[in-house]
């Protein structure tokens, strides 16, 4: 059986050490890598976007990172309980015409009993930026 370490029930530790975890996958910007972390069904709510199921997944963050250039994402833990633990996050990132957007949002993720996440969440807001104003 396919497992994800930390496993559910969450404590603080653990749910931060969960939080680290995806901030490094997302941050390698490798699609199969980052899917890996789901269950096979896994439901994503992506701004307007429905995503059902890793091979949707991989598709959904090879497109975003073709769109996404030089991306940089840093999680903060937000909140926990058993299985479910809420992170706010910021991103940059500079699109195809050299434009920098920041990202602000928030997730809240399921997981199943293995450590995999089976539901993910997020609410995401854009604002264009100047290089020079960059955070991460």
């Amino acid at each position: 059986m396919e497992q994800k370490h930390p496993l559910p029930p969450f404590t603080l530790e653990t749910a931060k050490q969960k939080i680290q975890k995806a901030e490094d996958a997302w941050n390698s910007q490798n699609p199969e890598k980052v899917s890996l972390a789901y269950t096979i069904n896994s439901e994503w709510r992506n701004r307007n976007t429905f995503i059902k199921g890793r091979d949707e997944i991989v598709l959904f963050l090879t497109k975003k990172w073709e769109n996404e250039i030089d991306y940089k994402l840093k999680k903060e833990y937000w909140a926990h309980s058993e299985n479910r633990i809420a992170v706010r996050f910021e991103y940059e990132y500079k699109n195809k015409n050299g434009k920098w957007f920041r990202a602000y949002g928030n997730e809240n993720w399921e997981f199943d009993q293995n450590g995999l996440m089976d539901k993910r969440y997020a609410s995401i807001n854009d604002l264009e930026i100047e290089e020079k104003d960059r955070h991460l």
